[in-house]
């Protein structure tokens, strides 16, 4: 072979490992992206579940505070009374 051949198949091998080794680095930098976003995505299920849990705690302890408390006790009671009051008035 020619000198200049094999200067343009050596030309064309260095493109080619040029291309192959930047493509390798693309792939590892988009593996390291996945990796990340992944341990995101478990810490942020983590916390939904934590707050899932604290909403749960929180919305039982409003319940019992509710059905614990004279206020709502007596707005329950006194809608009943002027409930009753009304259908009184109709049978007048």
């Amino acid at each position: 072979m020619m000198n200049a051949d094999m200067d343009a198949i050596e030309a064309e091998n260095q493109v080619e490992l040029e291309e192959k080794t930047r493509l390798i680095n693309q792939v590892l930098e988009l593996q390291h992206t996945l990796e990340d976003l992944s341990a995101r995505v478990d810490a942020v299920k983590e916390e939904n579940l934590k707050l899932k849990s604290e909403n749960q705690v929180l919305g039982q302890y409003i319940e019992n505070l509710m059905s614990a408390s004279s206020v709502f006790q007596t707005t329950d009671t006194k809608s009943k009374r002027k409930k009753k009051l009304m259908r009184d008035q109709k049978t007048l």
